[in-house]
């Protein structure tokens, strides 16, 4: 199969996943090794596909969003982040990225596309069984979330509920 045709088959199979699919089975599914995966989708991603790459997998979304969204500036402990990401999405939220501004790297920003509680616990479980560190950590904690929600109320009650469990930070 020629590469212009595996690319469409790439996006065919986005298209109908209702979760993220990962480059693993992509491959399979294709025939192929997980890197011609990855480079398919860098060269879909070149010309204009709308594919997110997250931590399950890949994702195709639409830009016609109708929703809302806002940055949200919040510092907690790690033994907090469960509770922090689950008072988000228990309120209608879901938890686009994770944003830290280091001294000497600069901006990073990490999909999470979290909007569950089995999302924020999945989450959880794979800082603990990796034994990392959250990126938070970089920045003694500080660090943004973009959150979308349906409407302006919902994003009101989430930053009244972060601010009344003291993640919220004020704005510089």
């Amino acid at each position: 199969m020629d590469g212009n045709k595996r690319r469409a088959q790439i996006i065919e199979l986005l298209s109908l996943a209702e979760e993220p699919v990962s480059g693993a089975a992509l491959a399979r599914k294709l025939g192929v090794s997980r890197q011609v995966i990855v480079q398919d989708i860098a060269l879909l991603r070149a010309t204009n596909k709308d594919i997110l790459s997250t931590a399950r997998g890949y994702l195709l979304y639409q830009q016609e969003n109708t929703k809302v969204n806002r940055c949200f500036l919040v510092s907690h402990s790690t033994d907090q982040i469960e509770d922090e990401l689950n008072t988000i999405v228990d309120l209608g939220g879901k938890v686009l990225d994770v944003i830290v501004t280091h001294p000497i790297y600069g901006i990073i920003n990490v999909d999470l596309l979290i909007s569950n509680r089995r999302e924020v616990a999945e989450f959880v479980e794979k800082i603990r069984t990796n034994r990392t560190k959250p990126l938070k950590e970089l920045t003694n904690d500080i660090h943004y979330h973009t959150v979308e929600a349906d409407n302006e109320q919902v994003l009101d009650q989430i930053q009244n509920a972060l601010a009344l469990k003291k993640y919220l930070r004020p704005s510089s």
